[in-house]
């Protein structure tokens, strides 16, 4: 990396190479230093993201079956066009996996260009009806990749099964949402910003069709495909997650909500180990306290982001805020540093905490925090 840093401010050649992600499953990104190069999606979903997707798959059902005694029969799979990219079609992979679908690639190119529907006898379970939640950015980079889920959909929805082995039998409508033609994000309302069909639909609202899928949903899913970033880095998962959440309780639904990161765990679980794991870890703290102004606006963002999970989810977090506020408003030394490096951040952490606690969604273990 060092050697083609130097070549590149020579203006010299840069050897290119793929981008993404060797944790998932990449390693044709391997070595590091190359002139990074995005991804063809006509290779989407590749083989070594399918291999992943398997193993994903398996501990999605397992970890409904263990929790609600019984395979899922809906699933809302939140997809984004980064992590696409990253591992190669992962997402999408599992989208079709869960269907008893398999994508068919052709052995000359490795292009994807078709698929294989599973037969129900070659099955160990039912298939799942899956709806995905599509980003802004996979919607415009991966318009093959939607119109290929659509396609094995309306495949399996299509064929002569059991309802109680195929509950897509005889369905129709779209199973793929997301935001307005030209608009990104999940923004304060999830709903909102996901009611534009893709597939059937190019872009067309159809909030009837949503409701019914988020109403009728078992769990919803969101991979966290590398471990640099998690659920406390900003608004933006809890807009998706949280905003889903939110979503379905306004629709009289109480899903399964699942984070994977390598393991199955409900969001709620997730945002627990992110809380003890990083933003309240003071090893963390220390290191962004050797960042100044920057180091301080990082711990503002935790603050807001548990913030956000607390008022979307069902679950409380009393306890994370607690530990939360120990480590930085309840620290001395941590409290001065944020007066002294960063002062906006220091009086936006104080008012979250705040609101939190007028809106009655954290009890304070101690008095002393009104102080």
């Amino acid at each position: 990396e060092r050697a083609a840093l130097l070549a590149a401010l020579d203006g010299r050649f840069v050897q290119p190479g793929p981008a993404g992600a060797p944790s998932a499953g990449r390693t044709d990104v391997l070595p590091t230093g190359r002139n990074l190069a995005g991804v063809d999606p006509r290779m989407l979903p590749t083989r070594s993201a399918l291999t992943l997707a398997e193993r994903a798959a398996t501990d999605l059902l397992r970890r409904h079956r263990q929790d609600h005694g019984d395979w899922p029969r809906s699933i809302v799979l939140n997809v984004w066009g980064s992590s696409a990219m990253r591992t190669g079609g992962e997402d999408i992979a599992l989208a079709l996996l869960l269907l008893g679908v398999r994508p068919v690639w052709d052995e000359g190119s490795g292009r994807v260009n078709g698929y294989s529907i599973t037969p129900i006898a070659e099955m160990d379970r039912p298939r799942v009806d899956v709806t995905l939640r599509i980003s802004g950015l996979f919607r415009d980079a991966f318009a093959a990749q939607v119109t290929l889920f659509d396609a094995a959909a309306t495949a399996v929805a299509a064929r002569d099964e059991a309802a109680d082995w195929n509950p897509l039998a005889g369905q129709t409508g779209p199973r793929v949402f997301g935001p307005a033609l030209g608009q990104y994000g999940a923004g304060t309302d999830w709903f909102a910003a996901s009611v534009s069909g893709y597939g059937k639909l190019e872009g067309v609202a159809d909030a009837a069709a949503l409701a019914a899928r988020v109403r009728g949903a078992d769990a919803f899913l969101h991979i966290q495909d590398h471990a640099e970033t998690d659920l406390l880095d900003g608004p933006e998962y809890a807009a998706h997650l949280g905003g889903f959440a939110a979503a379905a309780a306004a629709l009289g639904a109480s899903p399964a909500l699942y984070h994977q990161d390598g393991g199955v765990r409900t969001v709620a679980e997730q945002v627990v180990r992110v809380v003890r794991g990083r933003a309240a870890n003071p090893v963390w703290i220390a290191g962004m306290m050797r960042h100044g102004y920057a180091g301080a606006a990082e711990i503002a963002r935790a603050v807001d982001a548990l913030a956000a999970f607390a008022t979307t989810l069902p679950q409380r977090f009393d306890r994370q805020f607690d530990l939360l506020h120990d480590a930085t408003l309840g620290a001395t030394a941590v409290d001065a540093f944020l007066r002294r490096e960063n002062p906006d951040a220091h009086a936006a952490i104080a008012a979250r905490f705040g609101a939190m606690r007028d809106a009655g969604l954290w009890h304070p273990r101690r008095n002393t925090v009104a102080a």
